[in-house]
């Protein structure tokens, strides 16, 4: 007689099911197993290989080059005085102002004349008088001298005669003398340049009663003009020892001239803490004025070759530099320290650590590791990149 399925299965007891379900799980993990072993063991297995990866290197090559500065300062004069009169008095007249250019001769201001007139007058009277008491005396020692060898002539009048006429005589020379001073007096009531120049400040106005030597215009002389500028105490050697040194004019860029180092201060500027350096013109350009500003360019050698590679190229371990060296045989990478001799904004001098024509890497040097290979990247596909 057949028993029903679902009556069998209920039957059978539940702990021999879960040991015939376990076994068949069991069954098909191995099937699977040996299936996945069977189809890798037909696959070649790969070389563990280093990945070789390409890189920016440049060959160091020593030069002696020459260092640059760059300053900015202003046209100023070499000379800028302050003009008065000689004498005292009101101001009648101011012939310039601000800005004026003026030639040696031109009437820049005059005072009033009046009392140094009057003074020349009396001058001229005295002198006059003088000469007068001279003429008498001279003719009386004279005179006087024509009776010697009589019983009238002694030697103590004559004496006598001889000191008085040598007494009107200094007095006359002591009135001219007074003359030429009241007649300087008056000539300094008009004041004249000197030099050519350009007035830049004015002090006096008319009607201004003035002391004698007081200020009255600031003239700047325009034949010897320098180039005043501020030197920061790091690059006071650069100045000191530059070859060459050159300006352009904001207002002319591209055309250079030559400059002299003529006076650098031995102390700072307390307000701006650099120090204060004259330069003088050499070359004139065609149009300069006082208070352009200029551009000045020093250069000076090394006194050692170095080689300037680019800043990416520095590894910074700890406080010292190095670089990542690239062997040009195998093409292995290895840190080498080296000697900076100055940084710049774009570029690094190496003076020492290297020699030269060896390669060392530019780009990524703090991705490398002591003994990786690179394959340095030739000149146009660096370009490229």
């Amino acid at each position: 007689m057949r028993v029903p399925y679902a009556q069998l299965i209920g039957k059978v007891p539940f702990k021999a099911v879960a040991i015939v379900l376990g076994a068949g799980a069991a069954a098909a993990a191995g099937f699977a197993a040996l299936s996945w072993t069977t189809a890798n063991a037909s696959r070649p297995v790969a070389a563990n290989e280093p990945v070789v990866r390409p890189a920016r290197v440049v060959e160091i090559a020593y030069q002696r080059r020459s260092q640059s500065l760059v300053l900015a300062g202003t046209i100023v004069p070499r000379i800028e005085s302050t003009l008065g009169f000689r004498v005292a008095g009101k101001i009648v007249g101011r012939a310039v102002d601000v800005g004026a250019t003026v030639k040696p001769g031109d009437m820049i201001a005059q005072l009033d004349p009046s009392d140094y007139r009057l003074a020349v007058d009396n001058a001229r009277a005295a002198l006059a008088s003088a000469e007068a008491d001279y003429a008498r005396a001279k003719s009386d020692h004279e005179r006087y001298l024509n009776l010697r060898g009589t019983a009238v002539f002694t030697v103590q009048t004559m004496e006598q005669r001889q000191s008085l006429a040598a007494t009107a005589q200094a007095r006359v020379e002591q009135a001219k003398s007074q003359l030429a001073s009241a007649e300087n007096n008056l000539a300094y009531t008009e004041l004249r340049a000197d030099t050519a120049g350009v007035v830049t400040a004015v002090q006096a106005e008319v009607g201004q009663v003035m002391a004698q030597g007081q200020g009255v215009v600031r003239v700047a002389r325009t034949d010897e003009l320098e180039i005043l500028v501020g030197v920061p105490e790091h690059r006071l050697k650069t100045v000191r020892e530059a070859r060459a040194a050159a300006f352009e004019l904001w207002s002319d860029p591209g055309h250079r001239y030559s400059v002299r180092l003529r006076e650098l201060s031995p102390s700072a500027d307390p307000m701006t803490r650099t120090y204060p350096a004259r330069f003088s013109v050499i070359e004139q350009p065609p149009f300069i004025g006082l208070g352009m500003t200029a551009t000045l360019a020093f250069e000076r050698p090394d006194a050692q070759t170095v080689a300037e590679v680019p800043l990416s190229a520095i590894f910074q371990r700890g406080t010292q530099p190095a670089v990542w060296v690239v062997d040009k045989e195998n093409g292995t990478v290895t840190l080498r320290a080296v000697t900076i001799a100055r940084w710049r904004d774009e570029t690094a001098a190496i003076a020492s650590g290297v020699k030269d024509g060896e390669l060392i890497a530019t780009a990524g040097v703090h991705k490398l590791e002591a003994g990786q290979k690179v394959k340095p990247m030739q000149p146009q596909q660096q370009a490229a990149r």
